[in-house]
């Protein structure tokens, strides 16, 4: 999958129909709140979940109205639009990523919501549990420690020298990834140790990289952020610049040069909050509704970016890959 194709899920004023006229008033309503952008390729993955939508009797403009809100990766934007769903009362809220998690929880402690694409929402007092969210929230997660150490092992296989990897995020927007190190535990003997990389600016990422690949034996894992998404191309390009292993959360990265990707089917995430949000219209309740975890994972790469870094990639590891840049 493209990254513009995953922006498209972030945005997409085409494809994200809203009712109109005074007959469609008393329509269920369901809220959207959105952290990118809109944009022409949205389609890609809303469809499917459209699709789903209209399947289990919910065709937005006919029998649902749409209230979707997009905060262009402003933290501002994003508090404003979550408060704005809120007054109007919509019967459910799916909301994409932590931060537009976070804001609605903050807006709401009634309105029922639906999330995707969170990481940690027990450490960070989303819900109470997994298997019993226990309030107004419930949904998908997308990254996990489990995650982390599946990129350590293939972090290994391409370069057995690796001893430590940054994990790149911008600390402001999405800080529990520090829960993330911690909950990884001690240093397994031989395994590669996992160290927090913040950065918050082109620079910074660049000035990181260069001292992940000055000390040797270094990596970078690109996790799901805002700024490490949006900059997925710098971010390849100083890999190779500096010679250094990476993988990204994110397919997108390994078409814009990077290493590997590995990570979690995002359509398949969207498309799997459709019945929640049809179960919710139909009154059952978030509380009752156990967070579901990533159970498809796609995983690329690209011998071109092997190749200028000096990197030999296991015919084992090929020969399981959904995807090669040759």
């Amino acid at each position: 999958m493209k990254r513009r194709e995953i922006v498209g899920l972030l945005g997409g004023a085409g494809i994200w129909p809203l009712a109109a006229g005074a007959q469609q008033k008393k329509l269920p309503v369901i809220g959207v709140l959105l952290i990118g952008s809109p944009g022409p390729q949205a389609e890609v993955l809303a469809s499917d979940f459209y699709r789903d939508l209209a399947v289990l009797g919910w065709t937005p403009g006919k029998t649902v109205r749409l209230e979707v809100r997009w905060a262009e990766g402003d933290a501002a934007k994003l508090e404003r639009y979550a408060a704005e769903l809120v007054a109007l009362k919509p019967d459910v809220i799916l909301a994409n990523g932590q931060p537009s998690a976070v804001a609605l929880k903050k807006a709401t402690q009634s309105i029922p919501i639906v999330f995707f694409l969170v990481q940690d929402p027990v450490g960070t007092g989303l819900v109470a549990s997994l298997a019993r969210p226990g309030g107004n929230i419930t949904g998908f997660t997308f990254i996990n420690p489990e995650l982390i150490g599946k990129w350590r092992g293939l972090l290994a296989a391409v370069t057995p020298s690796t001893k430590r990897a940054g994990l790149f995020f911008n600390p402001t927007i999405n800080p529990q990834y520090y829960n993330f190190l911690r909950d990884l535990g001690p240093v397994p003997q031989g395994a590669i140790d996992v160290v927090a990389s913040p950065v918050q600016s082109v620079e910074e990422l660049r000035a990181t990289m260069a001292e992940l690949g000055s000390t040797g034996g270094g990596a970078a894992m690109m996790v799901a952020d805002d700024f490490v998404f949006a900059h997925g191309r710098e971010a390849a390009s100083f890999a190779l610049q500096y010679r250094l292993p990476t993988i990204s959360v994110f397919g997108s990265y390994v078409d814009e040069g990077g290493l590997m990707s590995y990570g979690p089917d995002i359509s398949d995430i969207f498309r799997r909050s459709a019945p929640y949000v049809d179960r919710i219209l139909r009154g059952e309740k978030p509380a009752e509704l156990p967070v579901q975890q990533p159970d498809k994972f796609l995983f690329r790469v690209n011998l071109r970016a092997a190749k200028e870094t000096g990197i030999a990639v296991p015919p084992h590891l090929l020969a399981i890959a959904d995807g090669v840049i040759e």
